[in-house]
């Protein structure tokens, strides 16, 4: 095989450009990367190097003439801008429908039914930024018991939750509850459990996240890897999105440092096979917050914490590094949903090819094929760009 180990790191959100059928979502002129570089000059040196400003033009960044990584870019074919379309289409898997969406908060048959279930009312059922509706109703939960229920712009059915007021493992049991009632014309691609602590003016949401996911169909790139005995570490989210399909181990993370610790520590503790990850500070505490000047931090932070990861790959390793849908902070855009955006696709490897651009490519699928290919295996859709990237030849 071309490679013995690919690192696969999935910055949550970080998209590049509005893709052409971007303005049927709202999301023309939308551009998560570009309107950040226009924020400000950012000090991204080592995802410049690798060839980030070669993929498109980015303000205050100058591309490199002789990139060390190959570079590119990829669209979304399936319908939808969500952290599982996303995810489930890089694992060879094309959606024809989008996942429901419930701008208006959910209707009456889902809401009686949870309510039933768990035998508690609910509060919010609509549409809000999580931390918003934690300062808007997280006194009144306290006082009732009652578990705020809202969603996004995206198919999720959220429920936040005290850790004082319902146990955690209770609220982890009213998100299974929820994941069984979901199903049919309100499959929403997520049920998450939000738990919280702190005084009203001073929540604080907890590492104690957990998302309940559709069950992919089959096959799919995980399932590729299990019949393959290819070695599968998900760190961070992805356990969750892929529901618990690869065969391998995981591990949770606390924040995009903590997800960059574990990528370093698995270098030393995984030779081979394929690490799997998802950095999600992008999207959770900046991107839906229209925070540009954290987003803008994250990045460089992650840039930083990139550099002793790069140093520590053996020749035969490749990382992939990529996103999976836009969420530009823009304070012009009046939404603070995820937006439908092309996402990068840097590649690099020691002993592999530098400086080749892999274009435009017309599905996330081709990075799941690409890793599927380097294992001796195929997924249902996605075009190899493994021959661009191998440096044997």
């Amino acid at each position: 095989m071309p490679f013995s180990r690919i690192v696969w790191v999935v910055l949550d959100s970080v998209g590049i450009g509005a893709l052409p059928d971007a303005e049927q979502y709202g999301d023309a002129g939308r551009n998560t990367l570009g309107h950040i570089a226009q924020s400000r000059p950012l000090a991204i040196p080592n995802l410049v190097r690798l060839g980030l400003a070669n993929i498109e033009p980015l303000a205050n960044l100058s591309p490199v003439s002789a990139p060390s990584g190959c570079f590119g870019k990829g669209a979304t074919r399936s319908p939808g801008k969500d952290t599982t379309t996303g995810h489930w289409e890089m694992a060879g898997i094309w959606l024809e429908r989008a996942f429901p969406v419930y701008p208006q908060g959910f209707p009456p048959e889902v809401m009686q039914a949870f309510e039933r279930a768990i035998g508690r009312k609910t509060l919010g059922n609509r549409a809000a930024s999580g931390t918003e509706i934690l300062k808007e109703l997280g006194a009144e939960h306290m006082r009732t018991g009652y578990p705020i229920v809202y969603t996004s712009g995206d198919s999720v059915f959220q429920i936040a939750a005290h850790e004082d007021v319902i146990p955690v493992k209770d609220l982890y049991r009213y998100c299974e509850i929820a994941r069984k009632i979901l199903d049919g014309p309100h499959r929403v691609g997520r049920v998450i459990a939000r738990p919280f602590t702190g005084a009203p003016g001073n929540f604080r949401r907890t590492e104690r996240r957990h998302d309940y996911a559709v069950d992919p169909p089959r096959p799919m790139l995980l399932d590729v890897l299990a019949e393959r005995n290819v070695p599968l570490l998900e760190i961070g989210k992805i356990h969750d999105i892929y529901n618990g399909r690869g065969r391998g181990s995981c591990v949770s993370t606390k924040n995009n440092a903590d997800g960059m610790k574990q990528l370093r520590m698995a270098l030393a503790s995984q030779p081979t096979g394929v690490i799997f990850s998802n950095l999600v500070d992008f999207d959770m505490l900046y991107g839906h917050r229209k925070d540009v000047e954290g987003f803008a931090r994250s990045l460089e932070e992650f840039d930083c914490g990139l550099a002793p990861l790069l140093s520590g790959l053996e020749q035969s390793d490749l990382v992939l590094i990529t996103a999976d849908h836009g969420c530009d902070p823009d304070p012009a855009w009046p939404t603070t949903d995820h937006s439908r955006e092309y996402v990068p696709i840097l590649a690099y490897s020691p002993g592999g090819q530098q400086g080749a651009n892999l274009g435009v490519r017309a599905t996330l699928a081709d990075m799941g094929q690409t890793v599927a290919h380097n294992f001796g295996g195929h997924i249902p859709h996605g075009v190899s760009f493994l021959a661009q990237i191998d440096g044997s030849g």
